[in-house]
């Protein structure tokens, strides 16, 4: 049992889906795991383990923001042996040909978050996501035939900007899209030796400005879910 999760050491599987929203976890758990047991409850943020086509797996809200994500995914990796982490989460496009429930496959993850110049002194470090799993998302992607974007996406530490034009400064540079945790958990995922992946959902378009509503965001996001965990039973 660790500070956040209180889990039973074994309870938790090796491959860990992670919703920022832990409503989305519950949700994801009920609808696509079979015997899914709710293994956290601490400050709501809710987790599960069941299977999905034969294969073990767990779903573990996050919280928002990179501090979250870095306290659950730690403990995950630390204390409880998880091997594979995917975000499910939802992001803002900020390129004008991505459009609401698209989806995005983070190849990398900028930030303007000062976590990892805190643990660089300084210096920038540039999170990506396993190969493996990237790949193995792509393709399952193209068979599905989803609408995917692949991409450097930007990890921000800040949800209102005191610029409001401030994004079309990474989205000169190519940046896809943006949300608040993937940086670290790539970072968190290289210091550990484990594979990690990013896969959202566009939930909102700052270029286009449209967006989805929040009870959307919980529960209109199946196929990032089924994209997350047909990757999972591929890569065994």
């Amino acid at each position: 049992m660790s500070l956040h999760i209180a889990a039973d050491k074994g309870a938790i599987a090796e491959t860990v889906l992670m919703p920022g929203d832990p409503l989305r976890a519950r949700y994801a758990a009920d609808k696509f795991l079979e015997n899914a047991v709710c293994h956290n409850e601490v400050r709501g943020m809710y987790g599960f383990t069941g299977t999905y086509k034969g294969k073990r797996i767990s779903i573990q809200g996050s919280g928002m923001g990179q501090p979250s994500i870095g306290i659950y995914a730690y403990e995950l990796m630390s204390f409880y042996g998880a091997k594979t982490i995917m975000r499910i989460g939802s992001c803002g496009a900020v390129q004008p040909q991505i459009e609401l429930r698209d989806i995005v496959l983070a190849m990398s993850a900028s930030t303007n978050g000062g976590n990892n110049r805190n643990i660089f002194k300084g210096m920038d470090f540039a999170p990506c996501a396993d190969a493996e799993l990237f790949l193995t998302a792509a393709k399952k992607a193209e068979e599905m035939k989803l609408r995917v974007h692949s991409g450097n996406i930007l990890s921000s530490d800040n949800f209102y900007d005191d610029d409001p034009e401030i994004w079309k400064l990474w989205a000169k540079f190519g940046v896809l899209a943006i949300e608040m945790e993937t940086s670290m958990l790539y970072t968190l995922a290289a210091k550990m030796g484990v594979k990690a992946l990013a896969i959202c959902t566009v939930s909102d378009s700052i270029v286009n400005e449209t967006l989805l509503s929040s009870e959307d965001r919980e529960r209109s996001f199946d196929e990032m879910i089924l994209l997350a965990l047909e990757t999972a039973v591929e890569i065994g």
